[in-house]
């Protein structure tokens, strides 16, 4: 009994670590941190690749409650949740051009509850849902696996620590949340731009004119027009963004 009872134990120490650093994958990562996925799918997923992928390596036996255990548990969560954060930096990217749409064309306001990321306007929202869909269309998600599960040869627990390299790298790449966003949502802030320098020009002309009663309209009009000539340039950039992502997180894990 008692070989068996040390058998099991060296068999869960081995099996903690793969565990250790999909959970963290899936806590963090776009489309499987939503809310819709409960936590009882989450462990389910989560013990199911790790099983799939248990017979593929030598684990090292490692007592998670020694000083060496302790650091190592640290490191297989910091690689995960990296991993993840990298992707939501594209999340963070399309809901910044939501915010700036949504200033632009005057529904700054208009405001939807997301339970993920809180206070949401209505287009972010929509691209947000877009985006979703662009990621899933693409593979993403089975990516994103095949990359975690690359990640133990690259990456061998107990072989090294995550370095300063890899969060100095995620820092360089945050600054995607800026100008993905930007370059999301400049086709429709510029020519927004031009309709209100137009409107300005009519209200110049023709002082009697009341700007908000006929402006505010015109903005959403004009707005929701754009946005549906522009939905194909919104997509594109949308997927380069995703596929930029993937690449970064590729490159975090030491993967050619």
């Amino acid at each position: 009994m008692n070989f068996a009872a040390t058998e099991l134990l060296e068999r869960f120490y081995t099996l903690l670590w793969p565990m250790l650093r999909i959970s963290a994958l899936l806590i963090a990562a776009p489309v499987f941190s939503l809310r819709a996925l409960s936590l009882r799918v989450r462990i389910l997923l989560a013990l199911s690749l790790t099983w799939l992928v248990y017979p593929l390596h030598d684990w090292p036996s490692i007592d998670p409650l020694s000083p060496a255990g302790l650091l190592e548990i640290f490191n297989q969560l910091s690689i995960g949740l990296v991993m993840g954060l990298i992707l939501q930096v594209v999340t963070a990217a399309i809901l910044v051009a939501g915010q700036s749409i949504s200033n632009a064309v005057g529904l700054s306001m208009a405001t939807m509850i997301d339970p993920n990321v809180g206070n949401v306007p209505v287009i972010g929202q929509f691209l947000l849902v877009m985006s979703t869909l662009i990621f899933v269309g693409l593979g993403g998600h089975a990516l994103l696996l095949g990359l975690v599960i690359d990640s133990f040869n690259s990456m061998p627990i107990g072989k090294g620590l995550m370095g300063q390299a890899a969060w100095g790298q995620l820092v360089t790449w945050s600054s995607m949340i800026f100008l993905g966003g930007l370059l999301t949502a400049l086709p429709v802030m510029v020519t927004l731009l031009f309709i209100n320098v137009g409107l300005g020009v009519v209200t110049r002309a023709a002082p009697s004119l009341n700007v908000f009663s006929l402006g505010f309209p015109a903005m959403v009009i004009a707005g929701f027009m754009i946005m549906i000539f522009s939905l194909p340039s919104i997509g594109g950039r949308i997927q380069w963004m995703w596929l930029q992502g993937l690449t970064q997180t590729r490159s975090l894990v030491g993967l050619p």
